[in-house]
């Protein structure tokens, strides 16, 4: 007797915990992500996360229909043949790179260094880099940013003197995996910024 109250125990506790990561995938997916700000209600800047860190999934959002997708090419999935991402990568919500300046046409691209986050996660950020790329000659920048909580940190890293200083391999990191991570793409890095550049582009970049 003993023994089933346990294992009912078991399965209501696995059954909870199925319910509320339900609860929340629910939550993400009721947030239209094409009409969020670049900053929130209290004036911090935020990202929507496509891939998780340690991913090699080629994930995207589709307006259309406010999902996140593994992007496709001749119908097949498209997938990372290299180390997966390095952080959690995504975009600043509000953004737009205007090809007229040579952008992609997409909202600005964003890496948060921090634990995986899932698809859909918004996230407060302060960004503390920018990688200069081209892309087929559209220009390319990837923000790189960290939580502005500092708790979700996973180094304590806050600036790009910081970065450039005391974590030097991790710059050197994240240039090789830009440089090889897609053969499709011929990747073109002009050089690195720090993040008040990063703030100034996202100023730009504003759409709402």
């Amino acid at each position: 007797m003993r023994k089933r109250k346990i294992t009912m125990l078991k399965i209501l506790g696995v059954l909870s915990l199925f319910f509320l990561v339900g609860c929340k995938n629910s939550e993400k997916q009721n947030i239209d992500y094409k009409t969020l700000p670049a900053y929130n209600a209290k004036k911090n800047l935020q990202a929507v996360i496509e891939i998780p860190a340690g991913s090699n999934q080629k994930i995207e959002y589709k307006k259309d229909t406010n999902r996140f997708v593994v992007d496709s090419i001749n119908k097949q999935a498209r997938v990372i043949d290299f180390l997966p991402y390095p952080g959690n990568y995504g975009f600043i919500p509000g953004t737009y790179s205007n090809p007229k300046n040579n952008g992609d046409g997409d909202a600005l691209d964003v890496l948060v260094l921090s634990e995986s986050l899932a698809s859909g996660t918004l996230i407060e950020i302060k960004p503390i880099a920018m990688m200069r790329l081209l892309d087929e000659g559209e220009k390319d920048f990837k923000i790189i940013a960290v939580p502005l909580n500092k708790n979700l940190r996973t180094m304590q890293l806050d600036s790009f003197e910081n970065l450039s200083l005391k974590y030097p391999h991790v710059r050197k990191i994240l240039h090789s995996w830009f440089e090889n991570y897609d053969k499709t793409d011929k990747l073109e890095i002009k050089g690195w910024t720090d993040g008040k550049t990063a703030e100034k582009l996202i100023q730009q970049a504003l759409v709402n």
